[in-house]
């Protein structure tokens, strides 16, 4: 079992930054792929960015490459996203969740743990 906790999340004006924490807790040794995923109000969850334990290799979404940085520290086992040019289109419940598959990516369905989530509202 591996519990999940999001936060920093918050209300921002577009171009501002943020950096949003994921703590976890319980057997994470088994978790081989931590991943950052959004939904937006009446939208599915989207992914945006994830980070493999095997080799530490990161990929993406296209909407938020360039802008977003996923990474972790096993030591404190906590994963981060920097959010940088926030758009209103951003605006989202960003959850952080956890794989026991590695290099689960983007695959919304191979990811088995889900934390809470943090919102992300960004004015124009």
């Amino acid at each position: 079992q591996v519990q999940l906790v999001e936060s920093g999340g918050g209300l921002v004006q577009a171009g501002v930054s943020l950096r949003l924490s994921c703590a976890a807790s319980g057997r994470t040794v088994s978790s081989s792929t931590m991943g950052w995923f959004r939904q937006a109000p009446g939208k599915e969850r989207e992914f945006a960015a994830a980070i493999s334990r095997i080799g530490g290799y990161t990929y993406y979404a296209d909407s938020v490459k360039g802008r977003f940085t996923i990474s972790s520290n096993d030591v404190k086992n906590a994963v981060y996203l920097q959010l940088n040019g926030l758009k209103p289109e951003d605006t989202a419940v960003y959850y952080c969740a956890a794989s026991t598959r590695p290099y689960a990516w983007g695959d919304v369905s191979r990811y088995e743990y889900w934390g809470q989530g943090t919102q992300v509202t960004v004015s124009s």
